[in-house]
């Protein structure tokens, strides 16, 4: 199948029918078959023959891939496809400034969330995408370097452990994928964003609040120094490095143009309020 999210193409294959049947259902909004020369080809193999229909497990060949990486179950096919994605765009792309950041706009106005993995920002992000925001994407937010503005990759939002059931809750239930138990991460299940979120994909947005979450601990908000911003985005970005001075002019204006605060939350409700007082605060 070909897959478009964002600005980029997936070509994806896979031996076994399940996966790309998941995805196709799972991607439905999506435009699929484009006719477009696709940016990556992504492959879900058997190792060996025999391992599609004996213990049959799933290995990524693509364009970009990590040495001795472990195969997933075959019932993990479908994070199989999902991560063989991310890891194109986290290796391979070049057009944009990577950030590992989910992303909401509003008012063509964008909110860039980053952190640790469980710091929430997901789950944040897809909260507010059901309450008047734009999701722009959980994984990856596009920077443009010549212009600074920022770009969605709006892959479907995949959930972890306790917040399933937070989504599940008020998200109807034709727009999740099949639950995925007892991956390296714990239980799974991703979560297609609104179909206007889709269908808008392709705009931009003008940055105007980094926030840095962080589940679990007692409310705060924290002004952080622009050095620090700096240093925390860098190493958030797959391909700061790779796109040389154009990466560092890309940054150093995103650090000097937009306000950046950490904050401490320990429900997601909680977390929502404190991103509408921010936002109310900079209008």
């Amino acid at each position: 199948m070909s897959l478009a999210v964002g600005p980029s193409r997936f070509r994806i294959g896979s031996d076994w029918a399940a996966p790309i049947a998941q995805l196709k259902e799972l991607y439905k909004d999506y435009p699929q078959g484009t006719g477009k020369f696709d940016d990556f080809t992504v492959r879900l193999e058997a190792n060996r023959p025999w391992r599609r229909l004996i213990r049959p497990s799933v290995h990524i060949r693509a364009d970009y891939m990590i040495a001795d990486a472990l195969p997933l179950a075959l019932e993990h096919g479908l994070l199989a496809a999902e991560m063989a994605m991310n890891l194109q765009m986290a290796l391979g792309w070049r057009r944009h400034m990577l950030l590992h950041a989910s992303a909401v706009e509003r008012d063509g106005r964008a909110l860039i969330m980053t952190g640790e993995s469980g710091s929430g920002k997901s789950t944040l992000a897809a909260m507010l995408g059901e309450r008047g925001w734009r999701l722009m994407g959980d994984e990856f937010t596009l920077v443009a370097p010549d212009s600074g503005q920022a770009f969605a990759f709006p892959r479907a939002v995949s959930l972890k452990n306790e917040a399933i059931a937070a989504m599940e809750a008020e998200v109807a239930a034709d727009r999740f994928g099949p639950l995925l138990a007892h991956t390296p991460k714990g239980a799974i299940r991703h979560m297609r964003p609104r179909t206007d979120a889709v269908a808008r994909m392709g705009e931009g947005a003008t940055p105007a609040l980094i926030l840095f979450p962080r589940y679990g601990f007692a409310r705060e908000i924290r002004g952080l120094m622009p050095s620090e911003t700096f240093m925390r985005l860098t190493q958030a970005s797959t391909n700061y490095v790779a796109l040389g001075e154009a990466g560092f002019r890309c940054l150093t204006a995103l650090v000097g143009d937009v306000p950046a605060l950490a904050i401490d939350y320990q429900q997601g409700a909680e977390a929502v309020e404190m991103v509408e007082q921010l936002w109310a605060e900079l209008a």
